[in-house]
């Protein structure tokens, strides 16, 4: 079964590749992954925080010297088992990582990010025919034939550490621009740059809200991409509310902090629902803020106010990117009752084998194919698009050989449920056109 899997295409619907570097330039962004870096935080490496986006020379040698001592005691994780992969299937490096080789490797993922022809090649061994990631890192179009795009801008609904008005912050950001540019981090601190528009008054909500929608290339993406937080109340909010709200706001808490974004999201998604053709909606869920990254939790509360959410906004495709692994029951029943809803994926905390293997096996039993996208990396670089794609078809021949040898399915109909839930679905539920393999995977 693994074999047969191998041999199918797919397509990633949620990466963060970037036009400029698609694959590592060097040892830093691939051992410095951010979802290593948090294992080898919890085996007591004092760097927590995430790699640069473009880091110097010094910052990228400096952080991998203080993560060395400490990769030997995360080589049980299948985080480092999706490194080994890539390094031994693309680099032929079968050693461990240490202090007195280190060197050697990075110099050889620093010569191969120099082949113009590379990232093409690691995509065509992996099977996948097309990425989708952040329409900022397009840049100049360069990658166009490997990519297509999503829209991560503003992020309404996702809270940050000891704050009641980011939503507001949110959109008076994109209400100071003329054009989409690279969102907010994750976790932002206290480090809040003053901007150019303040929203004051539920008129200001409305004209900039409008002024976002009315930024956004749709003629050029396929989906926007944000964050629904567990920690807020998505119920219907008043205008009376927002504008009293909003008079509150230099002494605001969860209080406010829930009517800002309920207010703003659905009156985001209100905008999205009279566009011609349905949108596509692609939101993560189930992992809120800690100091570095974020934790794996999600309250039963917001799952029943999901479900009310999706059922007010009929013309707009919602999919959900979970990281909670308990809920992909519940979110499963929801998906077989509500035609606008599809569950995409392992995202972050739930991307590790058995709960990618509990999720398809769940999905699988209570999910029509075109309700269910199987794969996306979530990767940064096309070497850790390569791991996962990896990692995901090797859960899946095992779930599906079980089925298999159960009955349930023939070997014919296992094969044509993977393919369906690789490659096709995304094609028809997210639109992504796929190019052509150029070379065999490895």
């Amino acid at each position: 079964m693994e074999e047969a899997l191998f041999e199918l295409p797919l397509l990633d619907v949620h990466t963060h590749l970037d036009a400029t570097h698609l694959a590592a330039r060097g040892l830093g962004d691939l051992l410095l992954y951010h979802m290593v870096i948090s294992d080898l935080y919890s085996a007591g490496c004092p760097d927590g925080g995430r790699l640069s986006e473009w880091p110097d020379e010094a910052e990228a040698r400096g952080r991998i010297l203080r993560a060395l001592p400490f990769v030997e005691r995360i080589e049980n994780t299948s985080c480092y088992w999706g490194l080994r992969i890539l390094l031994g299937d693309l680099y032929d490096w079968h050693e461990p990582i240490r202090s007195d080789n280190w060197e050697r490797l990075d110099g050889a993922i620093r010569e191969r990010s120099g082949e113009a022809d590379w990232p093409g090649e690691v995509l065509d061994r992996g099977g996948i025919r097309r990425s989708v990631t952040e329409l900022w890192r397009r840049h100049d179009g360069r990658a166009d034939g490997l990519l297509q795009y999503s829209l991560e801008w503003a992020f309404f609904a996702r809270c940050q550490w000891g704050e009641y008005d980011t939503a507001l912050y949110e959109l008076e950001q994109t209400w100071s621009q003329d054009a989409p540019s690279p969102p907010l981090p994750v976790t932002m601190g206290e480090d809040r740059p003053a901007l150019a528009r303040t929203v004051r008054t539920l008129e200001d909500v409305r004209e900039a809200v409008d002024h976002y929608v009315a930024c956004i290339p749709f003629e050029a993406i396929l989906s926007t991409a944000q964050h629904l937080s567990t920690d807020l109340d998505y119920r219907l909010v008043s205008d009376e509310e927002m504008a009293a709200a909003l008079k509150r706001r230099d002494r605001a808490g969860a209080a406010e902090r829930d009517v800002y974004a309920g207010y703003i999201l659905d009156l985001f998604l209100r905008r999205l629902g009279e566009r011609p053709e349905p949108f596509v909606f692609q939101f993560s869920l189930g992992a809120e803020p800690l100091p570095y990254e974020t934790g794996s939790r999600l309250s039963h509360r917001t799952l029943a106010q999901l479900g009310e959410l999706v059922a007010r906004h009929p013309r707009v495709s919602f999919h959900c990117y979970s990281s909670s692994a308990h809920a992909n029951q519940t979110l499963c029943t929801l998906a077989r009752e509500l035609p606008n809803f599809v569950l995409a994926g392992y995202w972050w905390h739930s991307f590790f084998p058995p709960f990618i293997r509990r999720a398809m096996d769940e999905r699988l039993d209570m999910l029509a194919v075109s309700r269910q996208i199987g794969f996306f990396s979530d990767a940064y670089c096309v070497e850790w698009s390569y791991a996962k794609a990896v990692l995901v078809r090797k859960m899946l021949a095992q779930v599906l050989a079980r089925k298999v040898s159960m009955g349930q399915y023939d070997r014919e109909t296992a094969i044509r449920v993977a393919r369906a839930i690789l490659f096709e679905t995304p094609q028809a539920l997210v639109g992504i056109a796929p190019r052509e393999e150029r070379v065999r995977r490895l």
